[in-house]
């Protein structure tokens, strides 16, 4: 029977640093075992960095035609490397996975076993420990994971990694659901298939700073909840109506307190801190809807999700 051909997707912004190790190690388990399997081939995606991550990938590319790769014209976001990387891949088996050793490429043949057995159409990674990781940054992850999972229908398994192997019918899928603002762990989840989950030790960068701040993080989080819940827009309705109905009551005890006791003038400071509190209230479900609208007019403006400056392929 002839080789499968897997595609190796692999985001990179300002690695060039870890790229060399990276390459090292991938090519030492495509020569041990991975090449008695599939024909591998690895495409790049230079997601706008501005350090020499785009020579070093050249360099490599020169010295190895199973090496592609794809520059951006501008830092466009992960999200839309990953697109740009499915997009492109010809393979029969396609695997994202990040190029700071994190993913550990080792786990790549098993991952080609379970596809080539068809106890799954998706072949995921998922941490079992954060060990390395600054404690907040953990805390808020579970956090988000136990959100997540309770205002949406769609499943976000906690830990899962980017780290993920799938044949052309998930490809298919992931391509077909075209919108600018992504959310690939809670799109993995909505499109269904037979999955399986294999997991691992968190790993340590091999080399150079991560892009993502705390921040990047957090925003990060909140586009996945406005992207597969409403739960949000719900909940902002519910305190609304709270509070209307709190200030009918209000409004009954005050006008019945007057007739009987007079219409004394004590109780403003409590009243201005009342009214700091419903405003504020009001400009937080002013603030969701306007998420909601925000993702709405970036979708209507039907924007490439991305600009090639160059490539290879």
């Amino acid at each position: 029977m002839d080789k499968k051909k897997l595609t190796v997707v692999v985001p990179c912004k300002n690695e060039e640093e870890v790229l060399p190790e990276f390459y090292k190690r991938i090519r030492k388990v495509k020569d041990s075992s991975l090449d008695a399997k599939v024909y591998a081939g690895i495409l790049f995606i230079d997601d706008g960095s501005t350090d020499q991550t785009l020579r070093v990938i050249k360099e490599l590319a020169a010295a190895d035609d199973s090496i592609h790769y794809i520059s951006f014209s501008r830092n466009f976001g992960k999200e839309a490397a990953i697109y740009a990387g499915l997009s492109h891949a010809d393979g029969d088996y396609v695997v994202i996975m990040d190029a700071d050793l994190q993913d550990p490429p080792e786990m790549l043949p098993e991952m080609i076993d379970v596809l080539e057995s068809g106890e799954a159409d998706l072949v995921g990674s998922r941490r079992v420990t954060r060990k390395g990781e600054p404690a907040i940054r953990s805390l808020f992850a579970r956090l988000f994971y136990k959100l997540m999972n309770k205002i949406s229908e769609t499943e976000v398994v906690d830990g899962a990694r980017d780290f993920q192997m799938m044949n052309k019918k998930v490809v298919k899928a992931i391509l077909s659901m075209g919108e600018y603002n992504r959310f690939s762990k809670g799109i993995t989840g909505w499109i269904g298939y037979k999955k399986k989950w294999l997991e691992y030790e968190n790993v340590q960068r091999a080399a150079g700073e991560t892009s993502w701040s705390f921040w990047q993080l957090v925003f990060y989080a909140l586009e996945g909840i406005t992207a597969f819940s409403t739960v949000p827009l719900v909940i902002s309705s519910v305190i609304g109506l709270t509070f209307c109905v709190l200030a009918f009551f209000a409004i009954i005890f005050i006008i019945v307190r007057t007739l009987i006791f007079g219409d004394p003038t004590s109780g403003w400071p409590s009243m201005a801190c009342i009214i700091m509190l419903v405003s504020g209230v009001q400009l937080l479900g002013i603030g969701i809807l306007g998420q909601y609208l925000a993702k709405t007019y970036l979708e209507t403006k039907n924007r490439p999700k991305y600009l090639i400056d160059e490539s290879n392929l």
